[in-house]
């Protein structure tokens, strides 16, 4: 009986607390904030909702150009060799286009062979027959944004096969070469891209490199110029694709042209800087097509509307009424809702390139990315592109270990190859020039148009 009174004082010992339990505390009584912590962290809130608002309006506004001209491109009709050499308005311009292609791939293909070929922009593969032409080339392969386009090329590269024993063996992806990696295409990764290649990374600088010998841009590098992001991510895919050594080639819109023609806007309206306004132009025999004038067509706003017709061009040249050019002063809205103050247009019956706001009155187009404009030619493109501001570009091509070799206007590369032994009676075969008199098949209005662009090469160092 003690034994158990014993065992069960114990027990009783037990179940008492030892310290006075615990008080709940009311619910925030520890963690009283005062009416500024409370201020300050509704403005923080604020900051990041506004923040994610911005971000996800660039990423909608980007988006949206992106599609925009994939959309474009996939609904330009593909007309048929017939149509370009005998019905096409532009055939001249077509075939210079072209002839200048070649002759920039047959001055930069070299002497190797079983060549390894990245086409980025390759839109419905209209250069497959020049890289045949080289007899070089082991593995070629289209990239580009516009799904119909990539669908078209390798129509036409299964119409070659049947015509054509020998052919290189060709893949087309349908792919943003600015906005995505390309070393998540399975051919790409097994021939070879560098993911460190870009400034910063020492080692891929010394040792790395992809297993390309040649990747091409025609015609296309200026969509990347929409942003900062976008240009350094083009030129990423671009060195982690080339071995040491390889060629990077392309055609581009040719800034020094659209810095004159800002100038001359500049001066025009009494805008440009002094030291501007005080170069000599004696020099400067350009023929002009400049107007300050718009269309109702504005491609702005859809680039599905009708062009206008042959008479509503003519009404849009430099004698169009003053009162319309007024009250079409602030028509151009940019995607941010900001109003912009009236830009300025030039061109010709064949092509123009218009500027919807705000131009940089030294010509100088800084910070380089973003500086929209839109362009037409005839039959070909209705689409907004970004000026390439070439300096820059060479800059931060060098970033990348790219090292310029070559740059030449259209027109020059004309003047410096039309008598080369090859090249020369290719000319005549593409019908740039007349067989029997030498003669320049193109009009003065397509070289106009020509003069454009010009084209360039980089290697791979």
């Amino acid at each position: 009986m003690a034994g158990g009174d014993r065992k069960r004082t114990r027990s009783a010992s037990r179940s008492p607390s030892r310290s006075p339990p615990r008080q709940r505390k009311r619910p925030g009584a520890g963690t009283r904030l005062t009416a500024a912590d409370r201020e300050a962290a509704r403005k923080r809130q604020e900051e990041r909702d506004q923040e994610a608002a911005q971000a996800a309006q660039r990423e909608a506004a980007q988006r949206g150009i992106h599609d925009a001209v994939k959309q474009h491109y996939n609904m330009v009709p593909e007309r048929g060799r017939e149509f370009r050499k005998t019905d096409s308005k532009i055939k001249g311009l077509r075939s210079f286009n072209n002839w200048i292609k070649s002759s920039t791939i047959q001055k930069f293909i070299g002497d190797e062979r079983n060549l390894r070929i990245l086409d980025i922009g390759c839109g419905k593969g209209g250069d497959l027959g020049k890289w045949q032409a080289s007899r070089k080339v082991e593995l070629y392969v289209g990239c580009d944004p516009a799904d119909v386009s990539i669908k078209q090329a390798k129509d036409r590269y299964a119409e070659m096969q049947r015509k054509q024993r020998r052919l290189f063996h060709a893949e087309f992806y349908a792919k943003d070469c600015f906005g995505e990696w390309l070393g998540d295409i399975p051919i790409i990764k097994e021939v070879g891209i560098d993911p460190a290649a870009g400034p910063g990374n020492a080692m891929s600088q010394r040792w790395g490199g992809g297993g390309w010998d040649m990747v091409t841009m025609m015609f296309c590098m200026h969509y990347a110029f929409e942003s900062e992001e976008k240009a350094k991510g083009m030129l990423r895919n671009v060195s982690g694709a080339l071995k040491k050594g390889g060629r990077f080639i392309g055609c581009i819109p040719n800034s020094d042209m659209l810095t004159q023609r800002v100038i001359e806007h500049h001066k025009a309206k009494g805008t440009a800087p002094p030291e501007v306004n005080a170069a000599d132009d004696e020099e400067d025999d350009r023929p002009t097509f400049a107007s300050d004038d718009e269309d109702d067509w504005d491609p702005e706003k859809s680039l599905d509307s009708p062009k206008p017709n042959d008479s509503e061009h003519a009404d849009d040249t430099i004698g169009k009424a003053e009162d319309t050019k007024k009250g079409k002063a602030k028509k151009d809205v940019e995607e941010d809702g900001e109003v912009e103050e009236e830009g300025f247009k030039f061109g010709n019956s064949i092509y123009s390139v218009r500027f919807p706001g705000k131009t940089p009155p030294d010509g100088t187009f800084r910070p380089p990315y973003g500086w929209k404009y839109f362009y037409f030619l005839e039959e070909a493109v209705e689409a907004p592109e970004y000026v390439v501001p070439w300096e820059a570009f060479r800059a931060l091509a060098e970033d990348y270990n790219l090292e310029l070799q070559y740059r030449k206007p259209f027109r020059e590369v004309w003047e410096e190859q039309k008598d080369d032994p090859e090249l020369g009676p290719l000319s005549e075969r593409m019908g740039v020039r007349d067989r029997s008199t030498g003669r320049l098949l193109t009009t003065e209005e397509e070289l106009d148009a020509a003069d454009f662009y010009h084209t360039f090469c980089f290697y791979k160092v």
